[in-house]
């Protein structure tokens, strides 16, 4: 049985913008780096380091070629946040594309995109 989402796979075209956008505009950290030494990378990054479940940054050219059936479209993720408002801007003065604040009912979210233009959403979650 399933226990529980471990890594979710992020196929991007440049890694190290990539780790640099998750790490440095978003507050991520590194929780690991592999190389196989034949041309395979990928950098495990998470909000912190006990985080349940990890992002896998992979090059997506090099995942294409190696596994052509892979679907490399992005992932449609959603964070929470207990930090809702702050986290809203302190991307926007980091100069981060960020959607406005929306009330869904009972919870709020915005959304947010990556130096490749993929969207990721964030919904209000209080402890």
């Amino acid at each position: 049985m399933i226990s529980k989402v471990g890594q979710i796979m992020l196929y991007v075209n440049n890694q190290d913008e990539a780790v640099e956008f998750w790490t440095e505009k978003v507050g991520f950290s590194i929780i690991s780096e592999e190389n196989n030494g034949q041309g395979m990378r990928w950098i495990e990054i998470a909000p912190t380091k006990s985080a349940e479940t990890t992002i896998i940054l992979h090059n997506k050219e090099v995942v294409a070629k190696m596994s052509p059936g892979v679907n490399l479209g992005t992932p449609s993720l959603m964070f929470f946040s207990d930090h809702f408002e702050q986290l809203h801007g302190d991307l926007s003065n980091k100069n981060v594309k960020v959607g406005d604040i929306v009330n869904l009912g009972p919870v709020r979210v915005f959304n947010f995109a990556d130096s490749e233009e993929n969207y990721f959403a964030v919904m209000e979650k209080k402890e």
